[in-house]
């Protein structure tokens, strides 16, 4: 499997388990596998995600994109984007 950074956090709303990443690195989907490395490690598919608070199939790289996270993020955690 290899994996590409494609962004980080830049925001968490932990009452609503959502973090907003700036996809610095390259494009994001519905259905992409993600690593998040940080404080904590985890995995998780995207679900669903939001860009301008309008829900979206893809995010290109540049912008900044809301998605539902699986488990706490802090500001600066990588994201890792897993393609096999």
């Amino acid at each position: 499997m290899a994996e590409q950074i494609i962004g980080h956090v830049t925001h968490y709303f932990d009452h609503i388990n959502v973090a907003v990443i700036s996809l610095t690195g390259g494009d994001l989907n519905i259905g992409d596998q993600i690593h998040v490395t940080g404080k904590d490690d985890f995995s998780q598919t995207i679900d669903s995600m939001q860009v301008d608070h309008q829900a979206v199939e893809s995010a290109p790289k540049g912008s900044e994109v809301a998605i539902k996270v699986s488990q706490p993020v802090k500001k600066n955690d990588q994201i890792v984007k897993v393609t096999e």
